[in-house]
């Protein structure tokens, strides 16, 4: 397609009428992969003479295509851009970001992000010359630091090792930068164009130094020179002229975004590299020459800035929250605090506390928008922006760290505010200062709850001064009374009347006419006292699901049903309803807004997690999910439909979690009825064409389907299950491709249909075998070696003749043999078993050496025979000392737990400092917060990979939980019966074994029978108990 054919159907793409834009896209979409499409894109995208709105109907399509198709996230996958258009791209693109108008700068800027990241340094050597050659170009600057920007923040997350190309880009670029800075800073009334320039150095500043600063910086003349320009910029007043008047839009004023990202610039060197406790030895001199030479200096300035508060000029939010970061981290370092202490009174008293107190944008936010009043309230990233958030902590540090000079005079200040409110009238009671008071009050619990004489006083202070103002005709004040009474309800009240009339006027606030108060109220629950309210309480929380979508709401009924668990019960059917119907208003929500942030997402998430608490709850009561079912399986059905996925954001956690309820509800219904079955084949749709990183979650419920309803499983030919996961193991198996870790639960379903499904599948043996055996002689890791050896064994168990004969058919006994006997046989340096380390692998093992044991001397020749034995005796051996360890640590364990609740508030943590991350602008924001998230995610799950294989001999994975057949057998009877039925059925050939079995085994023998006959006293015993339990 030309150029000129190209714009019209780009013009055509933005066509009101549906037929026309449906063909220009259909257009597109067949010739973006033809050869210099991506570059007569390009060409229009900078065309002048070309219309606007098409130019950017082009950058979009531009982007989006670079996006998906420059580096493909599957290496397999085959090239869609020829090398040659790739560098005509590369060759034009940079110098296009300055000819072109901002609105389509962005586009452009986003595919250059893309390229760099995947091109430079390997493909593009000639980038970074490029970039010093026009930072020596007056008319190319711009486009050089907006270049430079995205170089440098391609490794600004970087570890030690991957951060060598960046110290070759700073060591190239930043003499000019500094030189380029310094005439920028020293312009007289610059325009803001300036002003853009000084913000893309301060940012390729701060990617060059977030983790680790750049030796060439460690020369104190450089570092002196970008230090002395950063304070000249902390000193210097903003300018007045052409500040925008709209505050939302102020705030992202140029000169506004300078002070801000120098601000940012200079905590991160304070807290990070300027710190003498934080620092490794050979650092400490650069942190000891930080804080002589500028730390106190920077304290000064932000301590100027922060005097705009006292006039009422304007400060935008983030740089006050970021200042107050600067002085609570102050705090704790005695020459800063020494410095600050003369102004202690004036910063704790006319800077901080203000900014604590209620404000018009509060009030205007909570009249107009109290929904948002409500999301920024619960929000964390909020709070990385928040001035009253670094004022609460400003409090609390300096209370903690230096509490003796300054506590009791910020709770007289505060006690003489609730003395004028009292006595003051109606009129005339400064409401927004009671708000602060109790924020204040609310944020100092730990410290006063622990510090006398104030915990003596909690009580009195709590009824006097919050109790009442749940009867505020000012909404905010009820609000925060619920907060301070949530924070001290854990106190020890002398008068229980007055914990009961706070509970009660918690409850009361779910009902009252402002949202906040509702959501404050329920957030304030302290679940010890609400069992003789739950309906109510239930009955209120339902209201407000129907009104807020917020993930802590969510949560906080998550914890209510986890603690009364089976008293849930009578309201497990509401329950589930309630929240199915918060879930689909969420996904609603998401739908329609694809911008929308992610706070209805996890809303959503949270829905699905609290129905799997409620069915955790009642899974002793199986009648009650017959009658949650219908509710449930709607979302089911749609969230496991590979076009009902949901939202991308999040479609990893709803599709968890629907695997979750699926389990659920194939395991502890009554039986699986034939709609739940009807997800199986929606499952196995997934599992082929996308979910096989999910394979792990799918194994659960399909194991309950071929466990719980085996006989359907077995019977029903249309849909075939038998063939349906045939189909799915075999193609996940035969995969070349498939790492070994992925496909482990494959060989488990395997597992779970020779032992659930004996006498049944005969057919299927063979098939299977051919399949695990082919498998086995290409897999590596050690466990799924294990898995697959299993899964012979479990064929022996099943059917020891039918499996052996297939053995010979597929000309592989010796070599399964082999595999089987030299794994048995392999030990750690440790003297553990390197393989088979479970309990359950050892117990399959046994059973299937056993089966063989049985079969007649024409299929198991005397040699063979003899090594069966010897390894079976070994085995069971193992089996009965990890079984005794195993129940020695359960016992243990449970004497543990006596002191499990001691006291936890013990810790002294006067010592400890805080190494705050300082600083998240909302262009970092994304790749921070995902890092941090999937951080605590890590921590929080605690999940070891089963690859993970190391010498603990008792290794243990979910999957041990599961329920089996082979449950009930005992392996150590089995064996003994097993060898008297040798004995009974040929003497003779009994009579041979024992006698080429040496002291060691017939020992081992002996005190396997004898173990055996223990363990049929304890299962009769075991038996005799259950049935008088009933």
């Amino acid at each position: 397609m030309d150029l000129q054919s190209l714009a019209v159907v780009l013009r055509a793409a933005l066509s009101h009428v549906p037929e026309e834009r449906k063909a220009a896209e259909e257009s597109l979409n067949q010739f973006q992969y033809a050869p210099q499409h991506l570059v007569r894109l390009l060409q229009i995208i900078v065309d002048g003479s070309c219309d606007m709105a098409v130019r950017q109907v082009a950058s979009i399509h531009f982007k989006n295509f670079v996006a998906k198709n420059w580096s493909p996230n599957d290496p397999e996958e085959s090239q869609k851009i020829s090398e040659s258009d790739k560098l005509m791209v590369r060759e034009n693109i940079l110098g296009f970001i300055v000819q072109v108008p901002p609105l389509l700068r962005a586009q452009l800027g986003e595919s250059i992000k893309t390229i760099i990241h995947s091109d430079y340094p390997e493909q593009w050597p000639g980038l970074l010359h490029w970039v010093t050659h026009n930072l020596e170009s007056e008319n190319q600057i711009f486009g050089a630091l907006y270049v430079l920007r995205v170089l440098s923040r391609k490794y600004e997350f970087k570890s030690e090792e991957e951060r060598i190309p960046l110290y070759h880009i700073v060591e190239e670029t930043f003499p000019r930068l500094l030189s380029i800075f310094s005439k920028l800073v020293q312009i007289v009334n610059p325009p803001i164009e300036v002003a853009d320039l000084i913000k893309l150095i301060c940012k390729i500043f701060w990617s060059s130094i977030y983790l680790e600063i750049p030796k060439q910086l460690f020369d104190p003349n450089v570092f002196n020179a970008w230090m002395s320009l950063f304070i000249n910029l902390l000193e210097r007043p903003v300018p007045v002229e052409g500040q925008p008047l709209d505050p939302d839009v102020r705030k992202s004023w140029g000169w506004w975004k300078v002070k801000k990202w120098t601000i940012h610039i200079l905590n991160r060197l304070y807290t990070r590299f300027g710190d003498m406790k934080l620092q490794k030895p050979e650092s400490k001199a650069f942190a000891q020459m930080f804080q002589k030479n500028y730390a106190g200096r920077i304290l000064g300035c932000h301590l100027q800035i922060l005097n705009a508060i006292r006039t009422g000029d304007y400060l935008p939010d983030r740089v006050i929250n970021l200042v107050l970061q600067y002085l609570t981290n102050s705090v704790t370092k005695n020459s800063m605090y020494q410095l600050m202490q003369p102004q202690i009174d004036i910063i704790l008293f006319e800077i901080i506390f203000p900014l604590m107190c209620f404000n018009d944008n509060d009030q205007k936010l909570w009249d107009e928008d109290p929904h948002e009043y409500v999301r920024k309230g619960y929000d964390i990233i909020e709070d990385l922006y928040s001035p009253r958030t670094a004022a609460m902590d400003f409090v609390s540090e300096l209370v903690r760290k230096r509490g003796k000079s300054n506590l009791q005079k910020f709770i007289h200040f505060i006690v003489d505010i609730f003395r004028r409110y009292d006595e003051a009238s109606i009129e005339i009671k400064p409401y927004r200062q009671k708000d602060g008071a109790l924020l204040a009050i609310g944020t100092l619990c730990d410290k006063l709850k622990q510090t006398d004489p104030y915990k003596a006083e909690l009580e009195r202070m709590l009824v006097q001064h919050v109790f009442p103002e749940f009867n505020s005709h000012v909404g905010h004040l009820r609000a925060k009374a619920a907060w301070v009474a949530g924070q001290y309800a854990h106190i020890s009240f002398s008068d229980q009347d007055n914990f009961r009339k706070a509970m009660h006027c918690i409850v009361s606030g779910m009902r009252d006419p402002d949202l906040p108060v509702r959501v404050d109220s329920v957030f304030a629950l302290h679940l010890n006292e609400i069992r003789p309210i739950l309906p109510q309480l239930l009955d209120e929380f339902f209201k407000l699901m129907n009104e807020v979508e917020n993930e802590d709401l969510v949560f906080t009924l998550e914890t209510i049903v986890d603690k009364f668990g089976e008293e849930m019960a009578p309201y497990a059917l509401g329950l589930c309803q309630n929240l199915a119907a918060a879930f689909w208003r969420c996904m609603a929500s998401q739908e329609a807004d694809d911008e929308a942030d992610d706070s209805g997402a996890l809303a959503a998430v949270g829905c699905l997690r609290a129905i799997s608490t409620i069915l955790e709850s009642v899974s002793s009561l199986p009648h009650l999910f017959i009658q949650i079912e219908p509710t449930l399986l709607p979302i089911m059905r749609r969230m496991l439909t590979s076009d009902g996925q949901g939202i991308e954001l999040f479609v990893d956690n709803v599709y968890e979690e629907v695997l979750e309820i699926v389990s659920y509800m194939t395991f502890f219904s009554p039986s699986i009825s034939l709609d739940m079955w009807s997800l199986w084949p929606l499952m196995m749709e997934a599992l082929h064409d996308w979910a096989i990183d999910f394979f792990e979650n799918i194994l659960v419920p399909l194991d309950n389907y071929v466990s719980r309803g085996s006989d359907h499983f077995l019977a029903c030919k249309n849909p075939d299950y038998q063939q349906s996961l045939w189909s799915a193991l075999s193609s996940i198996m035969m995969d070349q491709n498939m790492e070994d870790s992925d496909i482990e639960p494959a060989p488990k379903l395997i597992e779970v249909v020779f032992q659930n499904c004996k006498g049944n599948v005969d057919q299927w043996v063979e098939p299977y075998l051919s399949l695990t055996i082919d498998r086995l002689r290409r897999a590596h890791k050690p466990y799924l070696k294990c898995l697959l050896v299993q899964v012979i064994a479990n064929a022996f168990y099943y059917n020891p003749s039918l499996t052996l004969a297939t053995l010979h058919k597929l000309g592989a006994v010796t070599e399964v043999f082999n595999i089987w006997f030299g794994m048995l046989e392999q030990v750690k340096k440790s003297g553990v078993r390197a393989n088979f380390k479970r309990e359950h692998d050892k117990k399959v093992c046994c059973l299937g050496l056993t089966s063989l044991i049985s079969l007649p001397a024409d299929h198991i020749p005397g040699e063979a025979l003899n090594r069966i034995f010897k390894a079976t005796l070994d085995l069971l051996v193992a089996y009965k000392e990890q079984v005794a360890e195993s129940k020695k640590q359960e016992d243990d364990d449970g004497d543990d737990m006596d002191g499990f609740d001691a006291d936890e508030d013990d810790d002294d943590d006067d010592e400890v400092e805080s190494d705050k991350e300082m600083g998240l602008d909302e262009e970092d924001a994304d790749e921070v917060n995902s890092l941090h998230l999937q951080k605590l995610a890590a921590e929080a799950r605690g999940f070891q990979p089963a690859d993970e294989y190391d010498d603990s001999d008792d290794d243990f994975s979910d999957d041990e939980e599961l329920q089996s057949p082979i449950d009930e057998v005992d392996p150590f009877i089995l064996f003994v019966e097993t060898v008297q039925g040798l004995q009974a059925s040929d003497p003779i050939r009994f009579q041979s074994l024992m006698q080429t079995l040496d002291f060691r085994y017939q020992a081992l023998a002996s005190g396997i029978a004898q173990h055996a006959e223990e363990r049929r006293v304890e299962i009769e015993k075991e038996k005799l108990e259950k049935a008088n339990a009933q």
